[in-house]
């Protein structure tokens, strides 16, 4: 089915008056993309990240407008041209296809060989000939795709920590790669933990595509810097820990995570920007770790830890 996107320019001050207007005059599935409300998200949540794509930035940058979807038939031009005469400002439109917005983000995703022995693979390809082991992912559900320097530093440093009878614990776990990494490396048993509400159906999801079930991998959402009763949730005793997050999570975890593991157990952390990876260290050391390896990939850093 072929839809009319039409999409209204104003200003970030009249972005409700606009909707209203929509609304009333019968648009529905409206989005907003607005500069202001971007920026004002960053600075609210900033905790959760130390960069943010050009990209994404400049996609925002200078924006802002209104956009609502109608069908591409007779009812929906009706409906445009009533919305045009009562709404008084131009609307600029283009015709999109149902596949557009469900399936053209795939042909940006190809399988990813990672280490020596793992290759992500989105789950609608095949794995591809040899002997990686293929992790199975769907990438547009949730962030950790493989495609990330922080991502890829952890999945190969996990190559060497991983093991028979291995416990993972992964913290900020989001789509469950490095936790379903380390069982497809041969670990027994990994729980993850994030902020994000959706991270366990995702994750938990995810791990079903490699044949992972609840017997092995479990997930929890909440935020184990504030919650105790969610640190005492996740359990204790892992061999292994893994956090790639942000240093101004990281930071304050590293006094937290020591209960976690067991004597002689290993912390990997990564996603820590260029610039930030002293004062991570820093932390790490004051708090008792001594940083075994330190891995550094396209401006970002990762530590290993015991």
């Amino acid at each position: 089915m072929q839809w009319i996107e039409a999409a209204v320019e104003t200003k970030s001050e009249e972005i409700d008056a606009v909707c209203a207007a929509l609304a009333e005059l019968g648009a529905g599935g409206m989005v907003v993309e607005d500069e202001a409300d971007f920026q004002r998200f960053l600075e609210q949540n900033h905790q959760y990240w130390d960069y943010v794509d050009d990209e994404l930035a400049d996609k925002f940058r200078g924006v802002s407008r209104v956009k609502f979807y109608l069908a591409d038939d007779d009812e929906g031009r009706a409906l445009l041209e009533t919305i045009r005469a009562g709404l008084d400002r131009e609307i600029r439109t283009a015709i999109v296809a149902d596949s557009d917005w469900e399936n053209n983000w795939r042909q940006y995703y190809e399988p990813i060989e990672i280490g020596e022995k793992l290759v992500v693979v989105p789950e609608w390809l095949e794995a591809p000939e040899g002997t990686r082991i293929p992790l199975r992912l769907d990438p547009g559900l949730i962030f950790g795709t493989g495609s990330h320097a922080t991502t890829r530093m952890c999945l190969a440093a996990l190559e060497g920590l991983s093991g028979a009878g291995k416990t993972v614990l992964d913290l900020g776990c989001g789509s469950g790669i490095l936790a379903i990494g380390a069982l497809l490396l041969g670990c027994e048993r990994a729980v993850g933990c994030d902020i994000d509400p959706k991270a366990p159906d995702v994750a938990e999801s995810n791990a079903a595509l490699n044949g992972i079930g609840a017997d092995r991998f479990r997930v929890y959402a909440g935020d184990v810097l504030s919650d105790a009763s969610m640190r005492a949730m996740l359990g204790t005793d892992f061999d292994i820990v893994t956090a790639n997050i942000v240093s101004d999570v990281i930071i304050p975890l590293s006094s937290m995570v020591r209960p976690f593991l067991k004597p002689g157990g290993s912390f990997l952390c990564s996603g820590i920007i260029e610039g930030r990876q002293d004062e991570v260290a820093d932390a790490l050391v004051k708090n008792g770790f001594a940083i075994e390896a330190h891995y550094n990939e396209e401006d970002w850093h990762c530590f290993l830890c015991r």
